[in-house]
């Protein structure tokens, strides 16, 4: 298991929400950077949890860590277990008075409710193997030309066609994201 960091919510190109994992050890622009596919609502959600934004009512997570709270539990930790035909799985680790438990959820709802209550968050190995791809360095305005020297570092690194095209998505949605996309 790698711990990871929440690098950031983003819109990719058809507007789907997008959360990006980035290994708690790397700076940007280097190694992976896990990106899952979530719904608007679970995006929301993490955003407002990350920027600490005040909500007016509680939403469903907000729901979650009150009745954790209420039941004297807390999560200790959060994982994104395994990807199969695509869809990615995660569990929560809770300590409860009764002992310690293992809940199946979505890595969407298992991210938004670790952000609320600071658990740290798991991808396995194998997860940030298979859908992990490389972080873009970020771009130097003042060195065009160690940026083509970047461009093609990244171009070597890539093993096969669809591997090409799976890069090819994730920059040109980097390179299409507006954090303002995020403001309410």
């Amino acid at each position: 298991m790698v711990l990871v960091r929440v690098s950031g919510v983003a819109l990719d190109p058809s507007r789907q929400y997008v959360i990006l994992l980035k290994p708690a050890d790397r700076a940007p622009g280097e190694g992976p950077i896990l990106p899952i596919w979530i719904g608007e609502q679970e995006a929301t959600s993490i955003l407002i949890a990350i920027e600490g934004a005040p909500v007016p009512r509680p939403l469903a997570h907000d729901l979650m860590r009150s009745l954790l709270d209420a039941a004297e539990s807390q999560v200790t930790a959060v994982e994104v277990t395994r990807i199969d035909g695509g869809t990615f799985y995660a569990e929560i680790t809770l300590e409860t008075p009764l002992g310690q438990r293992v809940v199946d959820a979505r890595p969407s709802d298992a991210i938004a409710l670790a952000s609320r209550v600071g658990a740290p968050i798991f991808v396995a190995d194998a997860v940030l193997e298979e859908a992990g791809v490389p972080d873009p360095p970020a771009p130097d305005e003042d060195d065009e030309a160690e940026d083509a020297a970047d461009d093609a570092d990244l171009e070597e690194r890539v093993v096969d066609a669809a591997e090409a095209d799976k890069l090819a998505e994730f920059q040109r949605f980097l390179d299409d994201v507006d954090p303002d996309d995020f403001r309410s």
